[in-house]
């Protein structure tokens, strides 16, 4: 993690001038989370510098959020930080540098606290993509290696390799892979215990880049809510709010989801697709392109852009493919396909078994 590592510089200057194209006088919030992202947070401090802009740091931390939800009471850990808020309404771009952590660091919350917490959270979310450009990368560190069951130094060199991509030439190469999708009506995704169909029909496809997150990239589109038939099972865990629900199994009918299962923390996932009308729907639906990951880490920034998977997200949709589905959960999960499962769109096969097909 030292900070003489010229990766971090070449990371800082990717995120602020590739991912948010920083023009002078702008004004930029770096959220921190965790200390060990400090490296990548002075990376990027000094490229806004250098692009004419104004940075602003803001510390924040899972342990800080933990204390809150430990020994606060309802209206402290139902609240939304109005200086968050505050500040992506002052910001013109959100760089959102996400810290490892513990992931058992809230045993000991009740799942109806961490919701009600979530909740509060999401309305933070909500302020942030609604006023700002954004980029959001989830930076490892010790815990996250551990949680990754991979060694510091492996991490850290899957993380700098599929985040420092030659993104001018497979941006091309994916853009185009998008477009051969355009126009299409109908996904099946089937795998094990999986059998899911919706309908896509004048939706659109987003085009793949690594703006929004990295390490990148993905290609989604928002199906049409009431159209989702069908079940999915996920063989790695859910993670939302640092908890691991495992074993998921969601099953709906015409949009309408009827059953919904796992077998650790069901309460916390029951208390999150009750959030609000919109969580329990399908918003997203979506394939990994990065072939640079090579392990599910248990954390969707990293796992969701895997080659040879596709996701569901719950809640909230993206606009910009079409989608209608409000909601101020946005919850991604990994459908991992690399060993048996397949996409078929239109017919046909674009990912079967861990491969995609676009050029074959």
């Amino acid at each position: 993690m030292l900070s003489t590592d010229p990766r971090w510089k070449q990371l800082g200057e990717v995120l602020v001038n590739y991912c948010l194209e920083i023009t002078p006088r702008q004004k930029v919030l770096i959220d921190q989370y965790e200390i060990e992202t400090w490296p990548l947070a002075l990376a990027c401090y000094e490229a806004v510098i250098r692009a004419g802009a104004y940075p602003q740091i803001l510390v924040k931390s899972e342990y800080l959020r933990r204390a809150m939800m430990k020994y606060g009471r309802e209206n402290q850990f139902s609240w939304a930080p109005e200086f968050e808020i505050l500040s992506n309404e002052w910001a013109d771009a959100n760089i959102g540098l996400r810290g490892g952590y513990n992931l058992d660091i809230y045993h000991d919350i009740p799942a109806e606290i961490l919701a009600k917490n979530q909740k509060a959270q999401g309305k933070v979310s909500t302020a942030r993509w609604q006023n700002t450009r954004w980029v959001l990368t989830r930076v490892p560190n010790a815990a996250f290696a551990q949680q990754a069951g991979l060694d510091l130094e492996e991490i850290m060199d899957m993380y700098f390799d599929a985040c420092l991509l030659d993104y001018t030439g497979l941006r091309e190469k994916w853009v185009a892979w998008s477009q051969s999708l355009a126009g299409s009506s109908e996904v099946h995704l089937k795998g094990l215990k999986t059998d899911l169909h919706m309908s896509i029909k004048g939706r659109s496809w987003g085009e793949p880049d690594a703006r929004f997150n990295l390490p990148g990239a993905e290609m989604d589109t928002s199906p049409l809510e009431d159209t989702v038939n069908g079940h999915i099972y996920f063989e790695n865990p859910g993670v939302l709010g640092g908890r691991l629900m495992r074993d998921i199994t969601l099953e709906w009918e015409n949009g309408k989801l009827i059953k919904a299962t796992a077998s650790t923390n069901e309460d916390f996932l029951h208390q999150i697709l009750t959030t609000d009308e919109g969580a329990s729907k399908v918003g997203e639906f979506s394939m990994g392109l990065n072939d640079k990951l090579h392990k599910f880490t248990n954390d969707i920034l990293w796992d969701e852009k895997m080659y040879g998977t596709a996701h569901i997200a719950l809640g909230r949709a993206d606009s910009r493919t079409g989608g209608t589905n409000d909601s101020i959960i946005h919850w991604d999960i990994v459908k991992d396909l690399r060993e048996e499962g397949e996409v078929i769109i239109d017919g046909r096969t674009v990912l079967k078994d861990g491969e995609l097909f676009f050029n074959k």
